[in-house]
């Protein structure tokens, strides 16, 4: 029988879930000389932090997001010499594949100068192998890319080295001001930040009703490099313009979107963001899909995985990709891009409600530590 009251641990910050969003907020508070104890109720991260493009793609946020990116930067790229994880500055190629979506990218560059570089079709070919419908394109040199699959777990064993203490496979059960029992006892703190992501709502299903907090469902797969080269940047797609708020404040845009409604219906009908990311190992990461849903569907369907393989084949101009492996992605949803709340004395509940918390997640936690410093 399980000991459920207790003292398991105490600690100065008590951080509820080990994803990215919880790491930064362990990182951050370490930093700023707070002890801490990080519950996760599985043997390791294995929610949307893993399940990713590893693509940090600072440049086509704007507002908040823009800003927690370009701070997340600096400590993305510390981690990963102090961590020992592999990360490339490969920056971001966005190709144009139409006219209407080559103007939305001229007028990007003209809004944010430096940070955006046009490309010829030969400067994007020089960049990344893609079909012939390629006419242009631009490059975001700022942006950068981890693999998803190590960052997370390399970053959890830097800060277990530093005197974070983690528990795992431990299930947060009552959540109140400076206690959290546990499904292996209590652990108290002056603090507690609950980063769980979609699941918000396990623990205060009022607050995620309150906010609109839904699970955003992915089709994600992983094939054979067809063209067996390097390919340093992200590669985004027309379809991007549509889904990064960077791309909003461009006068050109509903033209974009008014021809991809009507000559890829079912694709913007999926929420098809057309993109790749290439592992350390050569093999791509390819997707996404994107629908939404309080409850997710357990059931995937072959017809999502065999749309994104023909979109991505014909991006990459071959007539048929080899898929490695297959999966479905979860992250939260809502209006507002993060959330972050206290429902209670010394209890923030912090999200990012959208799929940049790779890209945000230590901007964010800055601002959410500093206000218990």
């Amino acid at each position: 029988m399980t000991s459920y009251r207790g003292l398991l641990d105490t600690a100065d910050v008590v951080v509820i879930g080990a994803g990215i969003v919880g790491l930064a907020h362990a990182y951050r508070a370490v930093e700023r000389g707070l002890s801490v104890v990080v519950i996760e109720r599985d043997q390791w991260a294995t929610g949307a932090s893993v399940r990713n493009f590893g693509h940090g793609c600072l440049t086509a946020q704007r507002g908040l997001a823009l800003d927690f990116g370009a701070a997340s930067r600096a400590d993305w790229l510390a981690l990963a010499k102090a961590a020992g994880f592999w990360l490339r500055e490969g920056g971001t190629v966005v190709a144009a594949r139409a006219d209407d979506e080559y103007a939305v990218l001229t007028e990007f560059a003209d809004l944010r100068g430096d940070e955006v570089r046009l490309l010829s079709a030969a400067e994007v070919a020089d960049r990344a192998p893609l079909g012939p419908e390629v006419i242009g394109g631009a490059e975001f040199p700022m942006d950068f890319r981890v693999d998803p699959r190590e960052a997370v777990h390399a970053i959890a064993r830097h800060l277990a080295a530093a005197g974070v203490r983690f528990h795992w496979a431990t299930t947060a059960h009552l959540i109140e001001p400076g206690e959290v029992t546990t499904s292996r006892g209590l652990v108290r703190g002056d603090s507690v930040i609950v980063t769980v992501g979609h699941d918000v709502d396990r623990h205060f299903p009022e607050l995620a009703q309150r906010h609109a907090i839904q699970r955003c469902e992915l089709h994600m797969l992983r094939v054979a490099d067809p063209h067996h080269r390097t390919v340093d940047p992200a590669v985004l797609t027309g379809f991007a313009l549509l889904r990064y708020e960077g791309f909003a404040s461009c006068r050109s845009l509903p033209a974009v979107r008014s021809r991809l409604d009507s000559e890829h219906a079912e694709l913007t009908r999926i929420g098809l963001n057309l993109m790749f990311t290439q592992l350390p190992d050569g093999d791509l990461t390819i997707g996404d899909t994107h629908s939404y849903a309080t409850t997710v569907d357990p059931y995937r369907g072959e017809d999502l995985d065999d749309q994104v393989l023909a979109a991505s084949a014909s991006l990459l101009g071959v007539a048929e990709l080899t898929v490695r492996e297959r999966w479905r992605g979860v992250y939260a949803a809502a209006p507002d891009p993060f959330l972050v709340t206290e429902p209670a004395d010394s209890v923030r509940v912090v999200s990012v409600t959208s799929g940049i918390g790779m890209t945000t997640a230590f901007g964010l936690a800055t601002s959410v530590i500093d206000t218990l410093t």
